[in-house]
């Protein structure tokens, strides 16, 4: 569609929607006027393919696999060989300038022209216009491609579109495309009884994602999960248990699959105004490039601390390491939208066992996506605890990890993915291991029982 090292005007590149026959709208070429808005308006660098994984990755397919490298810890410096991918990543940043010079298909002498094209404001509002309107007619329009196809296509097509809104209010850094977010929650109760502090205010750096395989674009951004759950903390802390009475005077918190640690920077500085200023925070997560993001933002926040008010490390669900800092058992387990692929809900739950105190609660918050390739992933959730024979137990074999409560909230306007629809809100925690007497009657008479 496009030569090498040049990017086409949309006006004049972008098929036309109306009165159009399949000979115009084929999958080659929607696809690569996608991919050239995309190298547009989306100018990241890709260390893995373009195309996002479905459901059914581990069945095969032709999406580029995360390179392995050994890579530093962020917390200990030690040497850690990159372990399995555990489907909660942000891939490698380690492409040449040859492979990244062919995947945005402009040489590196082009950014001027990219530049001009990105600031055309004509150029954008036809951008604007034409997705929308391939968005809202996709089914029609789309009616002669292969299904899973199509919702590629529409999946690609709402990215690029909601890359518009994500930058309206960020500064975006051109050379890394990185994103600056500020987030600020309302304080209520006890914890605005300081002269003038009735919020609390997190600046975040969402990191540039590596879009491609095994959802690597996801722990490098803030999704509205984080920030729904960031701002209910907030508004209701004792609706998460976020008291002395509750935690106690030094609780341990774990964050999993922290991202870029909305949720436990958000903690740290809210739970010293309700009376826990010795909470040990930790945020966890599995890739190192999130990890460095996200140690960034931990020191961005608290410039002024000796010591990290929110440590940082590794951990991979599927084979936990409980090495330092994560040594001894937490309070309270707090992870928002990390399951993505049918296998994480199990690991999530197994890892959670060996991490929470009998007494702890693990605060599991999931965004309902009921279209897309991530339909039906929440559910997942509630499968890995139905069978109470599948679910761990802890040391004594006297209790057993449990779904214990679960509540629902809908989407907040302007905040999420567009697929989202809302978020569950699950209260797992170790339930006691009831001894039912069962019995029945045989043929002849007696009486039986299993205890």
């Amino acid at each position: 569609m496009r030569p090498l090292g040049h990017l086409l005007h949309p006006t004049s590149s972008l098929p036309r929607l109306r009165c159009s026959s399949p000979d115009d709208l084929t999958e080659d070429k929607i696809d690569q006027a996608l991919h050239n808005l995309r190298d547009i308006y989306c100018p990241l660098p890709r260390a893995v393919a373009f195309r996002k994984p479905s459901l059914a990755l581990s069945q095969g397919g032709d999406y580029l696999t995360v390179p392995v490298s050994t890579t530093s810890n962020t917390t200990s410096g030690t040497s850690t060989p990159q372990p399995i991918d555990s489907g909660y990543a942000s891939g490698d940043d380690d492409d040449d300038n040859n492979e990244d010079k062919a995947d945005n298909g402009c040489d590196i002498t082009d950014t001027d022209h990219i530049a001009t094209l990105r600031a055309d404001e004509y150029e954008r509002q036809f951008t604007v216009r034409w997705l929308t309107s391939f968005i809202a007619r996709a089914e029609e329009l789309l009616d002669h491609i292969d299904e899973d196809m199509q919702q590629r296509l529409i999946d690609d097509a709402s990215y690029i579109l909601a890359s518009f809104s994500s930058a309206t209010n960020a500064d975006e850094d051109e050379d890394a495309g990185a994103i600056v977010r500020e987030f600020s929650f309302e304080l209520v109760g006890s914890a605005t009884q300081e002269e003038g502090h009735h919020k609390i205010d997190v600046r975040l750096t969402d990191g540039t994602p590596a879009i491609g395989t095994d959802h690597t674009d996801v722990g490098l951004q803030s999704w509205g999960a984080s920030i729904v759950i960031s701002d209910m903390m907030c508004s209701h802390p004792e609706r998460f248990g976020l008291t002395a009475e509750a935690l106690g005077a030094e609780p341990r918190i774990i964050e999993l699959g922290a991202g870029t640690g909305l949720v436990g920077i958000t903690m740290a500085k809210l739970l010293p105004r309700l009376g826990i200023p010795d909470a040990e925070i930790i945020a966890t997560d599995y890739h190192p490039a999130v990890l460095a993001n996200l140690h960034d933002n931990v020191v961005a926040n608290f410039p002024s601390c000796d010591e990290p008010a929110v440590k940082t490390c590794l951990l991979d669900w599927s084979a936990p390491c409980l090495d330092a800092p994560l040594h001894k058992l937490a309070n309270m387990l707090v992870a928002t939208d990390v399951v993505y692929a049918p296998e994480h809900a199990v690991w999530l739950r197994d890892c959670a066992a060996k991490l929470l105190a009998p007494d702890g609660v693990f605060w599991l918050i999931a965004s309902v996506r009921p279209n897309g390739r991530f339909e039906g992933v929440t559910d997942t959730v509630e499968d890995a605890f139905v069978d109470v024979n599948e679910c761990p137990r802890s040391q004594d074999g006297c209790r057993v990890l449990r779904i214990l409560s679960r509540d629902r909230h809908e989407k907040r306007k302007g905040v999420g993915r567009a697929d989202e629809i809302g978020y569950k809100v699950f209260r797992i925690g170790w339930e006691a291991i009831q001894k039912v007497e069962v019995s029945w009657i045989d043929d002849e008479g007696r009486q039986h029982g299993i205890i």
